[in-house]
């Protein structure tokens, strides 16, 4: 298994650590390989209702998905210019409190184990070289140059919006679909919205700061009835500076509310680092 694979899906879907010289060299070679070009999001109409704004955005928060506990069974593939893996990742989140993921990977089955808290995350690597590595979830940013917290590492895995701004500047309706665009202090973002519903199609993460070049898009779909809102089951998420990594979810098990399925621990006589 490729440890820039595995140092990526760390960081994601909040799993991630590494030292930051192997990061770099990641970093550096991915670089030489790999261009990403920006898109522009296009100007849209200025929104001249305030009323309808908030009826939209009122809609939407509607379908956050409101839990106390979640447990996920998610197939994980990783694409770059010049590599691909696949892992599945097996998860128990307690809401605002704890994330546990263990990753699985063919023919070597588990290979670590990863304890996600509110302010740090502990990982411990079991195949190859064994080691346990702690980080404050600090670190998290560091790596990914993201402003990662526990809740917006949460909503992300359990498929809310995330990065939303109470700024929205203005919105178009296509007929079937819903634009809406709002500018935080660190991303401008354009909202692609069902209008038949509101559920969200896609996510569109642009970096206030034009010299960064920085873009996310998330793509939800294959939403699925569970309880009283919609679950998507499939997720594209694209990130690019210097260079683009695709990372499709595929949720094959999951529900909430239902006791943790996984545990973490440390095994004993195992080296830090």
């Amino acid at each position: 298994m490729r440890q820039s694979f595995l140092i990526f899906i760390w960081a994601v879907i909040a799993v991630a650590c590494s030292s930051t010289k192997k990061v770099q060299t990641i970093e550096t070679a991915i670089a030489k390989k790999d261009t990403a070009q920006a898109v522009m999001i296009k100007e849209i109409p200025a929104v001249d209702s305030v009323a309808i704004v908030k009826d939209i955005m009122a809609k939407v928060m509607t379908h956050k998905i409101d839990f106390q506990t979640f447990n996920a069974k998610v197939k994980v593939d990783y694409e770059t210019a010049n590599e691909s893996e696949a892992v599945t990742a097996y998860i128990s989140l307690m809401r605002d409190s704890m994330m546990i993921i263990k990753i699985s990977y063919p023919p070597f089955g588990n290979v670590a184990n990863v304890l996600v808290t509110k302010d740090s995350v502990t990982l411990v690597k079991l195949k190859g070289e064994r080691y346990v590595q702690k980080r404050t979830i600090a670190y998290l940013k560091e790596v990914t140059q993201i402003p990662f917290s526990f809740s917006v590492l949460q909503d992300i895995i359990v498929g809310n919006p995330v990065f939303i701004d109470s700024n929205i500047v203005s919105y178009k309706n296509f007929g079937d679909k819903l634009l809406v665009s709002m500018i935080g202090d660190m991303f401008k973002h354009l909202l692609t919205l069902d209008n038949s519903n509101f559920t969200v199609l896609h996510s569109k993460l642009d970096d206030v700061d034009i010299m960064r070049n920085r873009t996310c898009d998330i793509t939800f779909g294959t939403y699925k009835a569970y309880n009283n809102f919609q679950f998507a089951t499939y997720r594209k998420l694209s990130v690019a500076e210097r260079s683009k990594v695709d990372v499709y979810l595929d949720f094959n098990d999951f529900s909430f509310n239902e006791p943790l399925k996984y545990s973490f621990s440390i095994p004993k006589n195992i080296k830090s680092k």
